[in-house]
């Protein structure tokens, strides 16, 4: 029998222990913010306009770093976040340090991408309140040529001793956190250059998971393959005697794999509804616990139902809230009722934490926004339970 919410002292209605570290102003800010995401046109209108005053040099940085930017990163530079990391560690969240610059195609951008990722693993030795280091394989090396292996299409002598380069600089950094001891995650991205981004994370895997989780590979379950291939690499794993990491998540490109799947003929990677994306993804977290000696699992999601489900099997199973092999996930900046509340019932819980010079986020910022919108329901729940703590705040001190 499943345990009940309270044996496991869940209450993700709990606004008191979500907002705890935001005073009214910044819960106000956040309540504008919410409201302002909310309206589709907005965004729509708003990411062209941004991007245009911010291209020819409009002073609008210090009110995107006071608002968007504040909500959902932690600060300019990985020294700039240590007041964010504070602040989510004193409630028992830990943190995920993601140099979340994008859109960069130059060998120079890719090797200071690297040297940054290799800083923010140095610093997580420090702190013990960063849990996980991350890179985006597009962030070391070009779209295309990624796309160009997958497509199975021959390299050219000078591209193949550009992805020997990407592989290194991937290879690096896994080193970096093996000799460390960091946990690192290996972003997903879009299906026609994932193949390739699986192959690099098993190698690292297969390399660096030999005593313990270390490299994790990303699994994007609104694919209806994705399943299959994490059961597919345990198996692998198994066979060659290394620890599998797995994140596991829904996925963040269903609309342009839909329409790039239509426009080139050829059958969408995407489930056919959400009810068949959830089974997925609830599979998958089965499946993980399954094998939890061996596989090194981190829910990334903001959906209430597979959080409490994770949450209840890890207690029926008998495994430890503090498994070092379990971890709950979300964004900074959105569903804190779950990752407050999670860490306040004892469970391992973390926060992408994004950082990076305003200007170089902004696309960040904007599939951030994009992505609330048309997550059904999101935004809506989001400032529900924003209000609900001010109507909570205003009666306390009303009484």
């Amino acid at each position: 029998m499943m345990p009940q919410n309270h044996e496991i002292g869940l209450d993700f209605n709990n606004t008191e222990i979500a907002f705890r570290n935001k005073s009214d102003k910044a819960l106000d800010k956040a309540y504008w913010l919410f409201k302002m995401v909310a309206s589709n046109s907005l965004i729509k209108i708003g990411t062209p306009l941004t991007n245009f005053a911010l291209n020819i040099g409009l002073p609008i940085q210090g009110i995107i770093r006071n608002t968007i930017y504040k909500q959902f990163c932690g600060g300019e530079s990985i020294e700039g976040c240590a007041h964010a990391i504070a602040e989510l560690g004193s409630g028992n969240v830990t943190t995920i340090l993601d140099y979340s610059v994008e859109g960069e195609e130059s060998e120079e951008s890719f090797d200071q991408t690297c040297a940054e990722i290799l800083r923010t693993v140095e610093y997580a030795q420090k702190n013990p309140l960063i849990s996980f280091c991350v890179f985006k394989p597009t962030g070391l090396g070009r779209f295309d040529l990624f796309a160009k292996i997958d497509a199975k299409q021959p390299l050219t002598d000078e591209e193949k001793q550009e992805f020997d380069r990407v592989y290194k600089r991937a290879d690096s950094i896994c080193k970096a956190c093996h000799d460390a001891q960091i946990k690192v995650l290996i972003d997903a991205e879009h299906s026609w250059i994932q193949d390739t981004i699986d192959d690099l994370a098993r190698d690292m895997m297969e390399k660096y998971n030999k005593e313990r989780v270390i490299v994790y590979n990303t699994y994007q379950l609104y694919r209806h393959d994705k399943l299959a291939s994490l059961k597919a690499d345990f198996a692998y794993a198994q066979t060659q005697n290394f620890y599998l990491g797995a994140k596991i998540v829904r996925g963040a490109y269903m609309e342009i794999e839909r329409e790039r799947a239509n426009e080139k003929n050829y059958p969408s990677p995407i489930q056919p509804n959400k009810a068949a994306s959830d089974e997925d993804y609830n599979q998958g977290i089965l499946f993980c616990l399954e094998h939890i000696n061996r596989i090194g699992l981190m829910a990334g999601t903001h959906n209430e139902e597979s959080c409490r489900l994770l949450a209840e099997e890890i207690i029926k199973r008998g495994i430890s809230p503090k498994n070092d092999h379990v971890f709950f996930a979300q964004l900074l900046g959105m569903s804190d009722n779950l990752s407050f509340n999670l860490g306040a019932a004892g469970f391992n819980v973390a926060k992408y934490m994004p950082y990076g010079p305003v200007k170089a986020v902004m696309p960040y910022l904007f599939r951030r926004a994009q992505e609330n919108t048309s997550v059904g329901g999101q935004t809506g729940r989001e400032l529900a339970l924003i209000i609900k703590e001010k109507k909570r705040r205003r009666e306390n001190k009303a009484g």
